[in-house]
């Protein structure tokens, strides 16, 4: 069996309960070394074998999962954050299927989570927005012209941007064209869980500005919207005195 397990957003307590129990059990172990917490490591047994994906291809890590289920071995797939968010999974699933190699997923905490954490943020405010945008620039990779920056910006929902730290001059253009002001708030967060977390709220005129105060230009998440400075929001029906609900009459 294989199992694609989420690690979590840096933290190595943030990786869930099963997530660290298939960890224990596992005869090999592949992680994505560029970006997991090489701490979780600790939790292999002995004699467990080993891989880092960052020195690999797609190829080669299905190589190494193939050979350990004709072994009869457990392996864990040791995906960064939540395997769904840019995990580059599918594809490996669809080997294994043509292979006809079993596996689950275990999801984790995304550093979208953990950046929340980090900002004490909530996304979804009642009357400033109920809608969060997953995406990412177009950089060495492209994204579907359908899905450009400018586009999403215009639904005016809070966004969370992944893997666009060293484009924030073009990044913050591309707000602008879309419908965002410069007074839009913003934030960035860098390493978000990991010991040296670093977190600094902004504006989209000055996110560029502010990735280069700081020296951020890789591994950090931006996230745009009202949202962002939870200034201005109704407060929730659900815990309104006022609101009845299957669990609660009026009050």
């Amino acid at each position: 069996m294989i199992y694609f397990v989420g690690a979590g957003s840096g933290a190595p307590d943030l990786i869930t309960v099963r997530g660290q129990r298939l960890l224990q059990e596992a005869d090999v172990i592949i992680y994505a070394g560029s970006l997991v917490n090489p701490a979780l490591l600790e939790e292999k047994k002995q004699g467990c074998q080993v891989h880092n994906s960052a020195k690999m291809t797609l190829e080669e890590v299905f190589q190494v999962m193939q050979e350990a289920e004709q072994a009869g071995k457990m392996t864990v797939r040791l995906h960064t954050g939540d395997p769904s968010i840019f995990g580059a999974v599918r594809e490996q699933m669809d080997l294994l299927e043509q292979a006809g190699i079993a596996y689950e997923s275990c999801p984790g905490v995304s550093s979208m989570c953990g950046a929340a954490a980090a900002l004490n943020l909530e996304y979804t405010l009642p009357d400033v927005s109920q809608s969060v945008i997953i995406t990412r620039m177009a950089g060495r990779t492209p994204v579907p012209e359908r899905e450009e920056i400018a586009s999403f910006a215009a639904h005016q929902a809070t966004m969370v941007i992944f893997l666009s730290a060293g484009m924030l001059e073009e990044l913050a253009a591309r707000l602008l064209a879309g419908g965002y002001q410069e007074s839009t708030p913003a934030a960035l967060v860098y390493k978000a869980t990991w010991p040296d977390e670093e977190s600094y709220a902004c504006t989209v005129g000055s996110l560029a500005e502010t990735g280069r105060l700081h020296g951020i230009s890789k591994t950090a998440l931006v996230i745009v919207g009202d949202a962002v400075a939870h200034s201005h929001y109704r407060r929730s029906d659900l815990y309104h005195p006022e609101f009845e609900t299957e669990f609660r009459s009026k009050k």
